[in-house]
Order: structure tokens, then sequence, then C-alpha cells
């Protein structure tokens, strides 16, 4: 169906870009703020609208409400249409792509295959004794998870659907096709639900595999990498009451905490420590090493000129 809008329509919220964006004194205190946690974890972009809210609510003292959350949110979006701030510098979406494998020509297969050879990287899980993902409930957090993980050849999933029986049988096969024993690291919120769905998903994935597995080697270990009770005590974040109308309330004693709480830093200083308890060192020194060497052989390869 094609969509037309008449001209000169007119609505309240910007579209496209905000030609000589001014924002108010007061939103443009709370948006120098915003780039100021930025500028502090640029190395980790890009951030999610939480993490630099919860950034503000500790540094700057922040109103940690909803509706505060909700201004933040609709000032950055107008920050980025009007180019105070980046739009790569921020990530709120939760979009899957399916990506074509298509070329323009020849030539152009041609280039990406020399792409492909002069970024050679070698699986590095491969001769591990462990396979080892890594399964996030905030998809926005993936581009700096896998900053952390890609060094290891850890791959990063969004956890949004890890509930859903098709995601859990899908890690259960994979897992009973890789063949070896396997630990899904997950971060996620602490509250209630999060960690009552992760225990479930262990047990159910942890049960597929045992009926499906080739041989007993083969085994499903998960590892709650954060939000943990005692990260929260430790780095003193924010805590709200459980929500009343999850059942599971009942059961829980204490605060609640989101995941992107923690600062940037902090979540990939957890994560790599947590990666690098599984990994061999001397195996990766081993394949670090035969990388460079692969590398150089397979670039000559694809650059030599072809054969008549």
């Amino acid at each position: 169906m094609n969509v037309v809008f008449p001209a000169g329509r007119k609505t309240s919220r910007p579209r496209g870009y905000i030609e000589n964006y001014s924002p108010q004194a007061k939103t443009r205190e709370l948006l120098d703020q915003a780039q100021a946690v930025l500028e502090e974890y640029r190395e980790y972009w890009p951030l999610t609208c939480r993490q630099i809210f919860y950034r503000l609510v500790g540094a700057h003292g922040y109103a940690k409400t909803e509706a505060a959350y909700g201004r933040l949110c609709h000032h950055l979006a107008n920050a980025r249409r009007g180019g105070l701030i980046p739009f790569y510098a921020i990530r709120d979406d939760g979009v899957t792509t399916y990506r074509l494998g298509h070329f323009d020509g020849k030539d152009d297969f041609l280039r990406h295959l020399r792409g492909l050879g002069q970024n050679y990287t070698r699986n590095k899980l491969a001769d591990q004794e462990y396979h080892i993902e890594v399964w996030c409930e905030a998809a926005g957090m993936l581009p700096q998870l896998d900053e952390v993980a890609r060094a290891y050849s850890v791959p990063v999933y969004s956890s949004g659907g890890f509930d859903s029986l098709t995601a859990k049988k899908d890690l259960a096969d994979r897992i009973c096709e890789i063949g070896k024993p396997t630990v899904i690291l997950h971060l996620g919120d602490f509250d209630p639900s999060g960690v009552s769905i992760f225990d479930s998903v262990a047990e159910d994935v942890a049960a597929f595999v045992e009926a499906d597995r080739r041989h007993g080697l083969v085994t499903a270990q998960f590892e709650r990498v954060a939000l943990t009770a005692a990260q929260v005590r430790r780095f003193d974040l924010p805590t709200a009451p459980p929500k009343a109308t999850d059942s599971r309330s009942k059961a829980w004693t204490g605060g609640t905490c989101q995941l992107e709480a923690l600062p940037p830093d902090v979540i990939a200083q957890i994560l790599r420590k947590a990666i690098e308890q599984h990994l061999d060192f001397m195996q990766l020194g081993i394949d670090e090493e035969k990388e460079k060497h692969e590398r150089e052989e397979v670039t000559r390869l694809l650059l030599a000129p072809p054969r008549d």
C-alpha cells in the first residue's frame, strides 16, 4: 500500500532532521550532561538511552522516574535530529535484519573476497574445550558486548525472546551440532521475571540437549553474569520495588534493578572476566599466531591474478 502525505501536513512530532535546533536553557543543561556521559564512555558507543539515564541519576542527580526517563529520551532524539549528538552514539532499536549476500557484479564480488582475506579471523573457540555464547536482554547493548566478545570469537545474541520455545530449541540444536560442552553467559535485569525466565530456560535447554546429544560430553551450562544481587550491593545501584502485577514478586526479597544501571566499562570488565574463566590461554595464543600466517596466505591467494 502506498502512503502519500498531503503537502503542508502538520505534525506535532519532528520528522527527519531538525533545522536550526535551539533547545531552551534547561534542556541545554540536560543535554550538556548527557554529552558529558557520552564523552566519558566514548569507547563503548553506542550507549542506550537507559545507560545515559542511570549515569545522569548517579552523577548529576537527575530524577529517577519513568517520566524523567521519557523526557530524556525525547530530548536525546531531538538532539540527534538537530545534529548536537551523533546518531551512531546512541542505539535505541531492537531491529532484526536479514542481510542479502548479493553483489553488483563479478568485480564487486571479487572486492568482497579480497576484503574477507585481508580481514580473515580464525575462530578462537574451535580448538577450545568449551563453546561460549553471550546472551543479553537489552538488544541495544549488543554492540558494546560484541566489542568485548569478538576478540575471543564468542558470539553475542539478544535474548528478548529467550523464553520462546523456538529460541530454546534452536540453542539446544546448536549446542548438539557443535558437539562439546557449552557455556551460556547471560546478562539481564535483576527482577523476579528475569531471574525466573533465566532459570526456566537453563532447565529447558539442558533437557533438550540431554535428550538429543550424540555423546555425554555435550552439556549446556548457564551462568548469570549480570545483574546479580551481589553486584547491586557492590556498586550501590539504584533499585525499585518489584512490580505488584508480577505474581513472582511474592517470593522476591528486596528491590529490583536494571542491567543498564551498571556503567558500560564495568559491564565490559565483568563480561571479559566471565569469558576468560573458560578459556585455555595457551591455545588462544597458538590460534592468534596461526591467524597471522593464515591471513597472509589467504590474502596472497585472493590477490593473485586469475589463471588463463
